[in-house]
């Protein structure tokens, strides 16, 4: 078991982007964010996010680059996405969507009704980062997601009354 002592918290997810100073200012009208901190330098800044901070950092920095190498570049196609999706949750997603949108986010798909539960919408920041704005995933039941509810009957078997279930929803 291990000990509170080395047990990590999740602190920050860092983006990096072109221009810190647009990215903060960008994430806070587009997303709903207050901006905790941009340095006077505009190489660090920080949403107010709840338990993790959301943080911004230049492209290349010679500090991080000589130590943990180059980021990969960002050129990329409509059909291409870095291997990173920022995701917020929301209550209204549609409200959230339409916000984003007319404060500069680019639509990528509109917000609909995933079968596992959650309402989901795709735009693209001013990096072309992929920007996930969904719902809480309500309790996903996939036995439910036809219509009908799966009961066991240990006297007969599965398949017969699923038929049976499924005639009587064609008719």
């Amino acid at each position: 078991m291990a000990s509170n002592v080395i047990k990590p918290a999740y602190a920050y997810t860092v983006v990096y982007v072109r221009d810190v100073a647009k990215s903060v200012e960008f994430y806070s009208r587009a997303f709903g964010y207050n901006v905790r901190r941009l340095d006077e330098s505009h190489r660090w800044g920080e949403l107010e996010s709840g338990q993790t901070t959301i943080a911004f950092t230049p492209l290349h920095q010679h500090e991080t680059d000589d130590l943990t190498g180059k980021v990969q570049s960002s050129t990329r196609s409509e059909r291409e996405r870095a291997p990173l999706e920022v995701c917020f949750c929301y209550a209204d997603v549609d409200a959230a969507f339409k916000r984003a949108v007319e404060n500069g986010a680019v639509a990528v798909s509109e917000p609909e009704d995933k079968e596992w539960g959650q309402k989901v919408g795709y735009v693209r920041d001013i990096d072309g980062i992929v920007v996930r704005i969904g719902s809480h995933v309500k309790s996903y039941k996939p036995w439910t997601s036809f219509g009908f509810s799966l009961a066991i009957n240990l006297n007969l078997p599965v398949v017969p009354q699923l038929n049976n279930i499924t005639s009587k929803k064609r008719q």
